[in-house]
């Protein structure tokens, strides 16, 4: 879940001292410091596909939403970025200025703006499961029923006990009983996340580890599972996942400026590397707010959108184990004004969100560096139940 590997270092206590995008810098008038865009929260004009209306033009609060700022002042929250959609329409953005430590860059500060990119760190799985789900509306893979081990032929004599069991489905949902810890230290051998990043073949070490459990009776936080998908993606396609990604999600989204990184041995993080603009995060999540559509576009079937966000495991040992997990997504609920919302979210190391709200056609995305924080992502989790849910005039 950390995706740590993309640093290259340790983050020390230096970073974690010196992250005060916000703290309690907050003006008279409820915006802080270094936000980029005025007036409070209005987004810029950009032509990349979102239409652009006034939060009251599609029943929400304005006045209230220009209170995010101040509330997450209250928390130094290191938040980098708010993106807020409604109705298909893109209604708010705020942007503020923070140290940050980009994939394989050094730390830094960077003044935010709608056309910076971020990290999505492990908001990337999400994106890698919509990969798979277009690759089986293309037929590239027959069903998520597939069994791994028929896309690994040269590593068949190294499989262990129970690996003939496994199907995408079980990657999918973290439900494969593959024995992998990505919760222990960095520095510690047996974590098994930095072989994804460092190994020679991390396909073969994924490949190569026990089973613990069988398939569907265990659900374990597994980032190798995700590059698995991302390599049998890479296969059918015959292309790297990147130019699938541009060619099938991407480009019909509008999505131009992005990167997907590789880890230190070559091969792309379908885990963890991809960096977006925060309002072109947003678009994955309008996405599956849209059932597969963008702009009246069937970019990936509703059925595979369906199968995604539904409640599959209980996310034992994240988050509390409150949240629900499916496809490469969670999903939680917000208690707001008293009344219990459900949401659906593609989550990322740090503090990256994009959060969807069904009931209320809502989605939130937010970008931050809460990097190894006990808090990380709790600033979002409070504006959006504080705040922004509060700010919905009108379920409809």
């Amino acid at each position: 879940m950390r995706d740590r590997f993309p640093l290259f270092h340790i983050f020390g206590a230096s970073l974690v001292l010196a992250l005060t995008v916000l703290g309690t810098d907050v003006r008279a008038d409820g915006m802080a410091h270094g936000q980029q865009n005025q007036p409070c929260g209005s987004p810029a004009a950009l032509d990349d596909g979102w239409t652009i209306a006034t939060p009251d033009s599609v029943g929400m609060d304005g006045e209230r939403l220009c209170g995010i700022a101040a509330r997450l002042g209250l928390r130094s929250s290191e938040v980098h970025s708010v993106v807020v959609a409604r109705h298909g329409k893109l209604v708010f953005e705020q942007y503020f200025s923070g140290i940050d430590q980009p994939w394989g860059q050094p730390e830094g500060r960077i003044e935010f703006t709608p056309t910076t990119k971020h990290d999505m760190r492990s908001a990337s799985k999400s994106v890698t499961s919509l990969l798979v789900g277009i690759a089986i509306d293309r037929k590239l893979i027959a069903s998520a029923n597939e069994p791994v081990l028929k896309f690994f032929p040269e590593h068949q004599p190294a499989k262990s006990a129970g690996w003939d069991a496994i199907t995408l489905r079980h990657l999918l949902t973290m439900s494969s009983g593959i024995k992998w810890d990505e919760t222990l230290p960095w520095n510690d051998p047996a974590n098994d996340e930095p072989h994804l990043a460092f190994d020679a073949d991390p396909i073969g070490y994924v490949l190569g580890k026990p089973i613990a459990a069988p398939p569907d009776t265990l659900w374990t936080y597994n980032g190798g599972g995700t590059d698995l998908l991302g390599n049998i993606v890479e296969q059918v396609y015959g292309k790297p996942l990147e130019a699938f990604a541009r060619e099938a999600l991407f480009q019909p989204l509008g999505i131009t400026d992005l990167e997907w990184k590789t880890y230190k041995n070559g091969k792309i993080a379908a885990a963890s590397g991809l960096r977006l603009r925060p309002r072109d995060a947003a678009k994955i999540g309008q996405l599956v707010l849209d059932h597969g559509q963008w702009k009246g576009q069937q970019i990936i079937s509703a059925d595979w959108i369906a199968q995604s966000i539904a409640p599959r495991f209980q996310a034992v040992g994240y988050f509390g184990g409150t949240l629900f997990y499916g496809y490469q997504w969670w999903m939680g609920r917000s208690l707001a004004e008293g009344k219990e919302i459900k949401w659906i979210g593609a989550f990322g190391w740090g503090g990256q969100r994009i959060i969807v709200i069904p009931d209320l056609d809502l989605v939130m995305m937010t970008t931050a560096a809460q990097y190894g924080q006990p808090k990380e992502g709790l600033a979002a989790m409070d504006i959006l139940a504080n705040i922004i849910i509060p700010a919905v005039r009108d379920a409809h």
